[in-house]
This record gives structure tokens, C-alpha cells and sequence, in this order.
């Protein structure tokens, strides 16, 4: 059993149908203009399926795929008209070209190593596609990094952790809970995508959202600071 599979149930209450506000506020308005007039969307690392979900809403035929049959299960049960498969990223089984739309959300963080993947994409999206990639912002989100309040020296700022290293981590994120974390420099994840013929055309660093920042007060103080990385490339024709 993978660590996703143990704690598949804590991810469901935690961070779907809802309960999340960065998802809610969003990733979920973003994946809605991203990939708007999509008509065949592959959500590589569906988890339980509520990328895949909004998507099917917006009227796109849609696959979702995942290795967690835990959450495979979740998914299938709340249904949205999605079609769930049981597969890795790194080995997807769809034909060439057989996607006009491929989006993976927060899940190269976790897939060491993660080029497999991003070839992938490459492989089954059609030439003239959208390739939408949401990463924990990886700067800002870099091991170490996070607002301090320094009462010695009376300072606040944003502490800017080791940036360009890779660094691979098994993070305890709730009690009990210990999942694995891949950091990277935004350029390994771009240069990859560049030799699939995958370029990018827009990238967001939206604020964290009012939902979050209500959580504590001080999550205030790093209003200016995104979480969220967010980029749309076009497969060249």
C-alpha cells in the first residue's frame, strides 16, 4: 500500500467536495478558463476526481486516471459523468494524439522522476492541444520557506528557502499523515515540457485566496506571496 492509498480518506474530507478554499476559490475557476471549449480532457492524477468533475460539467468528454484505488473508488461514487481508469502517469493507455486537453493539478510534485510524465502528455495530446499544470508555486513553496515574524529584530519578511537543488522529502502534513514532496526549479519542469513541444502561453501566481487567508490571522501577513503556480502551454502543430 502507497502512502496515497492510506491516506486516501483524509485527502477526501480534507481537501474535496468543497471543503478546500484554494480549490474551491481557486484551482477550480482556473481550470474553467483554461480549459474552456476543451472537448476531450485527459486529469492525469485525478485523485478523486474533482478536476475531472468540473471539467465534465463544462460539457468536454473526460477521462481521469489515477494508481490510488482509494481514491479511484471515491471517484467512480460520485459519479459526474467521468470515465475513471486505474494507471500511472508515467505510462498512460490511450492512444497518440487522443486528447485535445491534458491538465495534471498538484501531482509532479509527488512523481520522482516526473519527465516520464510530461512525455507523456506529450505523446497523447493532439498537436494544437492545452497542456494546463498546476505546481505548489516553487519558489515561494521552496523546502524552508515561509513568512517570519522575527521579534528579535523586530523584521517580517518571506524566508526563501534552498532554491535550486532538487529536494526530495517525505512531509508530515497533518498528524500522522506523511506524504512524499519533490521540490524542483520552475526550469526542469519548463525545459521538459519544451522538448515534448509543449510551450508555454500564459503562467498565473494568483494570492492565496480570501478562504484561506480567513483561516488565521496570520496568513495575512503573506497575502503577497502565492502557493499556486499555474501555466497553460500549447502543443506545437
Amino acid at each position: 500500500m502507497t502512502e496515497w492509498d492510506e491516506h486516501a480518506g483524509w485527502w477526501q474530507e480534507h481537501f474535496t467536495d468543497g471543503a478546500d478554499p484554494e480549490y474551491e476559490e481557486q484551482i477550480l475557476p482556473l481550470v474553467d478558463e483554461y480549459l474552456a471549449g476543451a472537448t476531450r480532457v485527459l486529469d492525469v492524477g485525478c485523485g478523486e476526481g474533482q478536476v475531472s468533475r468540473r471539467v465534465a460539467g463544462q460539457g468536454a468528454w473526460t477521462v481521469g486516471v489515477d494508481p490510488t484505488a482509494g481514491q479511484l473508488v471515491a471517484a467512480t461514487a460520485r459519479g459526474g459523468g467521468v470515465l475513471y481508469v486505474r494507471s500511472s502517469a508515467e505510462r498512460l493507455p490511450f492512444a497518440s494524439g487522443a486528447f485535445d486537453a491534458v491538465v495534471i493539478c498538484l501531482t509532479l510534485e509527488h512523481l520522482n522522476p516526473f519527465e516520464p510524465a510530461i512525455h507523456e502528455v506529450g505523446r497523447v495530446l493532439a498537436s494544437g492541444g492545452c497542456f494546463v499544470l498546476f505546481l505548489n508555486h516553487p519558489l515561494l513553496q521552496a523546502p524552508g520557506s515561509g513568512w517570519i515574524d522575527d521579534h528579535i529584530l523586530e523584521e517580517q519578511y518571506w524566508r526563501i528557502g534552498p532554491y535550486l537543488p532538487d529536494n526530495v522529502a517525505v512531509e508530515e502534513v497533518a498528524p500522522g499523515v506523511r506524504l512524499p514532496f519533490m521540490h524542483r526549479p520552475l526550469s526542469r519542469y519548463i525545459n521538459v515540457m519544451s522538448e515534448c513541444g509543449l510551450l508555454v502561453e500564459r503562467m498565473d501566481e494568483p494570492p492565496p485566496p480570501p478562504g484561506f487567508l480567513a483561516q488565521a490571522p496570520e496568513y495575512a501577513e503573506a497575502a503577497n506571496f502565492p502557493r499556486l503556480m499555474a501555466m497553460q502551454a500549447r502543443k506545437r502543430e
